[in-house]
């Protein structure tokens, strides 16, 4: 257990490093005046759910990873379909992969009645990502919030070769990590999330 937490910790440092055209300005007093508890609001509903069911914990950090894979750390996975657009969630690499959803939803529900219209779905993400983390024994560290939530979703940018799919072969899931700034390694500790 100790191995996966240090890898899942590779992982969410792995994704700060990424860069994100969403967080133009992050930092970790991003909410003080505005939202000084959604730590907690955060870690309270992502703690409940990992008490029933230890596997969501994975689920909320693999939810980050393909959101941050496609159009940055923005939150468009969670955008349902539109008359505009396509959302992410049915993309081949996404659909019956990616879980969680419900406890995003109980999050930003949660952080609403606390603080409406101030914190980014996108910043839940990131910050569910790693109390997931903490509550399964791994590390802590400081996140820095301030990403604006993604107006739109890119079902093509998801399904066809941004992230990879199940059925793509290694030299294919190397070639696209890489196209992230992402090594062999952290394909590896990715894959096993």
């Amino acid at each position: 257990m100790a191995i996966i937490v240090n890898l899942l910790v590779l992982f969410a440092a792995t994704i700060l490093i990424m860069g994100n055209p969403s967080s133009a300005q992050l930092s970790t007093n991003h909410y003080d005046k505005t939202c000084p508890n959604v730590f907690n609001v955060v870690k309270s509903v992502v703690r409940s759910a990992v008490a029933k069911e230890k596997r969501i914990g994975a689920s909320l950090l693999r939810l980050h990873f393909h959101d941050c894979f496609v159009q940055g750390c923005d939150g468009s996975i969670l955008l349902d379909d539109t008359s505009s657009f396509i959302g992410e969630k049915t993309a081949r690499p996404n659909n019956n992969s990616v879980r969680g959803y419900e406890v995003i939803d109980a999050i930003k529900s949660k952080v609403e009645s606390v603080c409406p219209g101030v914190v980014s779905c996108a910043d839940i993400v990131t910050i569910a990502a790693r109390d997931s983390i903490v509550l399964l024994g791994g590390p802590s560290w400081e996140v820095k919030v301030g990403r604006r939530d993604s107006r739109t979703a890119s079902f093509s940018a998801a399904g066809n070769g941004q992230l990879p799919g199940p059925t793509s072969n290694l030299d294919e899931l190397i070639r696209r990590f890489q196209d992230k700034g992402l090594s062999t390694k952290d394909m590896v500790v990715l894959s096993g999330t």
